[in-house]
């Protein structure tokens, strides 16, 4: 495995143009920034004991003697040995005669992996012997001294990104698994792309840098929080979710431009892809609207994006809450590819069919329809059937699969009650060609639009495993979600209300009056920015008026406004229009990467459990360190409970 030049083009150009640039606010901090980002690439050599990095040497430095420090990739004949660094490879040539013999025995009996550190002369590889593969691959080390700086134990895994390890074996033995190209590539793109968000808010745009507490107070609504114990009996700390109120109280106090890197913290338990401490991109602006915000995170994306990606073209398309959900089955869609739901209601107001007959002579009826391209010639009889079933299990609906041009009506004795007139206005509405399956269900607007985008996605995950090109890898589809409902109707109760997004979210001010007669029906000035099907950021406009944000938490939300009376006493006291949003950074640099799961682009994260493998954390506490924190115990008894733990 070969090193790519991945680390220069990382480091490479750090201020590229950008398409759409953006009036300085100051014109001497402008200047002199551009000067600077036109500096050269950085001094990797600086302080250490090394003269040159293992990636970095080329027939340009040939005769020029040289020390390098890395560990040792593979030997091969104990003629040659491949060393490696951060930055790359090299081929170094181990002595074979005898005034050279302790060199030579150091380099040939240390283990792959051990550390060592050689000095010797840069020359040519013999003609022929070329790797025009490897960066390197012109020259190779003479040796003339080594030292074995540590040698390395039996590894429990090779550190090749081609050899297949458990991802729990990964997170064990996290500290190897960080050797590896694909995780040093990762963790190094994310730093340069933080830095150049930091250039951009603050050098560019006057954003201030300010941390904000990680022990704070619990939190009404959102997701579950960490408790920490305190010293005063009964009384506990939480990690905060986000600095969501913090950040709010920084526009109270006159700093205008706040960002952060913020950790945050939530104890979701054992989800799929989630991290109980994550990172965001956390901002918040004084005197802005919506329009400021998102024009501010399209030039932040286009500033920082890698150089090796394609460059991103602002602005982004927008599509409203209800739109996204009538089109793609959810306020979070892929827009790589087509596949929309279709209304073809109007096409059955005269049916024969049972289920559509139901469905349409209720009062939010419809029947709604996706084309699945090429669907006969790529889906096989048990899809279709496995798809009626998901559909039947997860959302008691009938799926009728009818294929158009082809006679092919699997298990759907009721598509032969589709009439002519009736298959042809199907044909022009959904733009079918031949060999091209439409699913068509029917039932309660929300519902059979949730169904045909799940399905949606099922489908192209099912057409790309048998072949189909749908979704380009290398394109990045950015959307912003606007117009979001202010409440949603509690699970638990449907006729209590909780925030769609948090409480301090303002309304849409046309909707102001509808949260004193039908506060259902509101709309917010909450926005999601959402990349390949993937919510990477939320924020919203906040609530800056004192009475207005009681009213909402306390007679809306039935919430304890004790908890915040710090926030409402501040909003009290001249609290500016304001608004921001947070990215995730885990799943943006997740996406940019390619990774199959953010714990891939976060050096220590934890395991699906939410635990830590290489230390066991969590991990148990005696009893006499518990006593301060006035905490004791409770073990499960019950069996059920003892095996969970």
């Amino acid at each position: 495995m070969y090193f790519p030049s991945w680390l220069s083009q990382l480091y490479k150009g750090l201020s590229r143009p950008i398409r759409r640039t953006t009036q300085p606010i100051w014109g001497s901090l402008y200047r002199r920034l551009v000067q600077s980002s036109q500096r050269r690439n950085p001094e990797f050599n600086s302080f250490a004991v090394r003269t040159n990095t293992c990636g970095e040497l080329r027939s340009s430095h040939l005769g020029q003697e040289v020390t390098l420090c890395g560990w040792i990739q593979y030997r091969r004949q104990n003629t040659f040995l491949v060393l490696r660094d951060f930055h790359g490879l090299v081929q170094v040539v181990i002595p074979q005669d005898e005034s050279a013999a302790s060199v030579k025995k150091i380099l040939c009996e240390a283990p792959v992996e051990s550390v060592v550190r050689v000095s010797g002369t840069v020359i040519s590889r013999p003609a022929g012997q070329e790797n025009p593969k490897m960066p390197t691959g012109e020259i190779e080390i003479k040796v003339k001294t080594a030292e074995l700086l540590n040698a390395c134990k039996k590894l429990p895994f090779e550190i090749k990104d081609f050899m297949k390890k458990t991802e729990a074996l990964r997170l064990q033995y996290r500290y190897l698994d960080l050797r590896s190209f694909q995780m040093q590539y990762n963790l190094r793109l994310r730093s340069q792309m933080v830095m150049k968000m930091r250039e951009y808010l603050c050098n560019l745009h006057g954003f201030v840098d300010i941390e904000t507490p990680t022990l704070f107070k619990r939190t009404p609504g959102g997701a579950k929080e960490f408790l920490v114990p305190s010293r005063e009996p009964g009384k506990f700390y939480s990690l905060p979710q986000s600095p969501q109120q913090f950040k709010q109280l920084l526009m109270v106090g006159g700093l205008d431009r706040y960002f952060q890197v913020a950790r945050c913290y939530r104890d979701e338990g054992s989800r799929p892809d989630r991290q109980p401490e994550f990172t965001q991109i956390d901002i918040e602006m004084s005197f802005v609207d919506q329009t400021g915000i998102q024009s501010l995170i399209e030039g932040l994306l286009q500033y920082s994006w890698p150089n090796d990606k394609d460059p991103v073209v602002v602005p982004f398309p927008t599509v409203t809450f209800t739109e996204a959900l009538a089109t793609y089955g959810t306020d979070k869609p892929d827009t790589r590819f087509g596949m929309k739901i279709i209304d073809i209601s109007d096409v059955f107001r005269n049916t024969e069919i049972g289920f559509l007959q139901d469905a349409l002579s209720k009062p939010h009826g419809t029947v709604k329809a996706i084309c699945i391209p090429e669907g006969a010639k790529y889906l096989k009889r048990k899809d279709i059937e496995s798809i009626r079933k998901f559909a039947a299990d997860h959302f008691n609906q009938e799926i009728l699969p009818v294929f158009l041009n082809a006679n092919r009506n699997w298990n759907s004795p009721v598509a032969n009650f589709i009439m002519e007139s009736q298959r042809l206005e199907l044909i022009r509405l959904m733009d079918t060609q031949e060999e091209d399956v439409v699913l068509l269900t029917a039932g309660e607007h929300n519902k059979a639009c949730s169904l045909l985008g799940k399905l949606r996605l099922e489908c192209a995950d099912l057409l790309e495993t048998r072949g189909m090109v749908l979704r380009d890898p290398t394109l990045f589809s950015f959307l912003w979600v606007v117009d979001f409902p202010l409440f949603l109707p509690k699970e638990e109760n449907p006729r209590e209300l909780e925030s769609a997004h948090h409480p301090f979210t303002a309304p849409h001010p046309s909707d102001i009056h509808l949260l004193y007669t039908e506060p259902k029906k509101a709309r917010s000035q909450h926005y999601d920015l959402v990349l390949n099907g993937n919510e990477i950021g939320g924020g919203s406009i906040r609530i800056h008026n004192a009475e207005l944000q009681r009213y909402i938490l306390a007679t809306l939300l039935k919430e304890d406004v004790k908890m915040l009376s710090h926030l409402l006493q501040a909003l009290d006291y001249g609290a500016p229009p304001h608004g921001g949003i947070a990215l995730g950074l885990d799943r943006l640099i997740c996406l940019v990467t390619g990774s199959p799961s953010i714990r891939d682009v976060i050096a220590f994260p934890k395991s699906f459990r939410g635990h830590d493998l290489m230390s066991n954390a969590p991990d148990s506490i005696p009893p006499e360190e518990l006593k301060p924190y006035h905490i004791r115990v409770s073990w499960p008894t019950d069996s059920k409970a003892e095996r969970a733990h």
